[in-house]
């Protein structure tokens, strides 16, 4: 099969032939219709943040189930599944918690590159072993992964706005009404209005935020923010973002939310936000990476900040009932879904995101 691989940190993804070895028990192999274009493998490919090499990225993807090993009960072949990339065990102190996302099995295989047993079913025509990415690696026309990372969808939802809900949507959506629990009536900063900040505003407006207010450094991406329900815009490029959401708001917003990962604006994300205001962090930052916040406004105005990954999700009970939003026509996700690439076109696909010319993008491995 062809898949794309990273080989060195800072070169562009490679096509290459690999071999995908079956699915052994409690695995799955799945056929992949549709792979998102995220920003999360570019900080892998460009090295802000570390994973094993050689590896086969692609974590948002959907598909079509081709075969299952012994013990699988959840799926059979010809079922659409997506593609869970924060693979949790279901028996954990933090799956019984409701926060599967922050599950130890997962973390492990995240961090190996390997699935549950500690193997590997990707290798090179040289029998060179190649690493999995999030236990998906969707940036493939086939994957082998665990049976807890693939769940059952609808028929009559196109695979891929399921792949796009994979992850950004699901995420940027997750961290308005599971992380953060924003209230109807209430102020909403966006500070980053790419795919996740898209979702974020789609969060907003399905949580019955009054005023919805979207920072970004490009015009088209405002208006796009807007269209998606955004009140307010603010170009950062040329205005202060802190000083106009006090303009517009009084003190500042109730909630904000910061989907870029740059440390600059995670500490424009506490700042903007009033006495009792809750600021959400989902964009993932450098290894490393911190930034200074005011300690006494922690304190003497009851400021929080939450960390959300993945959206915080429950994936057996969010997905659902994202897909019958979609469905009631109340996310808009055909909307966010702007460009299909082959597989061959990945690079140029990331190049276009780089340059703001894409809400989201797809790649369709058998295209």
């Amino acid at each position: 099969m062809k898949a794309a691989v990273l080989r060195q940190t800072g070169a562009p993804l490679q096509i290459e032939q690999l071999a995908l070895d079956p699915p052994r028990a409690g695995e799955v192999r799945v056929r992949i219709e549709a792979a998102g274009v995220c920003h999360s493998d570019y900080h892998y490919m460009k090295g802000d943040l570390a994973h094993p090499l050689p590896v086969v990225l692609g974590h948002e993807g959907a598909g079509i189930v081709e075969e299952v090993g012994a013990g699988v009960t959840s799926v059979a072949p010809g079922d659409h599944v997506v593609l869970l990339w924060r693979t949790s065990c279901g028996r954990c102190e933090f799956c019984n918690r409701g926060k599967p996302a922050l599950c130890s099995l997962g973390a492990g295989i995240r961090a190996s590159g390997m699935l549950m047993d500690g193997t590997s079913r990707l290798h090179a025509s040289s029998g060179e072993e190649m690493h999995h990415f999030l236990g998906v690696s969707c940036f493939a026309e086939e994957a082998v992964c665990p049976e807890a990372a693939v769940l059952k969808i609808p028929h009559d939802v196109p695979l891929p706005i399921a792949a796009l809900a994979g992850c950004s949507v699901m995420t940027g959506v997750g961290a308005v009404i599971n992380t953060a629990r924003v209230e109807p009536g209430s102020s909403v900063l966006v500070i980053g209005a790419g795919g996740v900040g898209l979702s974020v505003v789609m969060g907003a407006v399905l949580a019955g935020a009054g005023q919805i207010i979207a920072a970004d450094l490009a015009e088209p991406k405002l208006e796009l923010a807007r269209s998606f329900g955004a009140t307010h815009v603010v170009n950062a490029a040329s205005e202060d973002v802190v000083k106009t959401v006090r303009g517009l708001t009084g003190e500042g917003v109730d909630y904000s939310f910061e989907v870029i990962g740059n440390v600059e604006t995670m500490a424009q994300a506490v700042r903007a936000v009033r006495r009792a205001g809750v600021a959400t962090l989902v964009g993932i930052a450098q290894m490393g990476a911190t930034f200074s916040v005011n300690a006494l406004d922690l304190v003497l105005q009851e400021k929080s900040i939450r960390g959300s990954i993945y959206g915080s999700t429950r994936p057996a009970a969010d997905f659902p009932r994202l897909f019958e939003l979609y469905k009631s026509g109340r996310l808009p996700l055909d909307r966010l879904l702007t460009r299909r690439y082959p597989l061959e076109e990945i690079n140029e696909a990331y190049q276009a995101m780089l340059g703001g010319e894409v809400a989201r993008s797809v790649v369709i491995p058998h295209g």
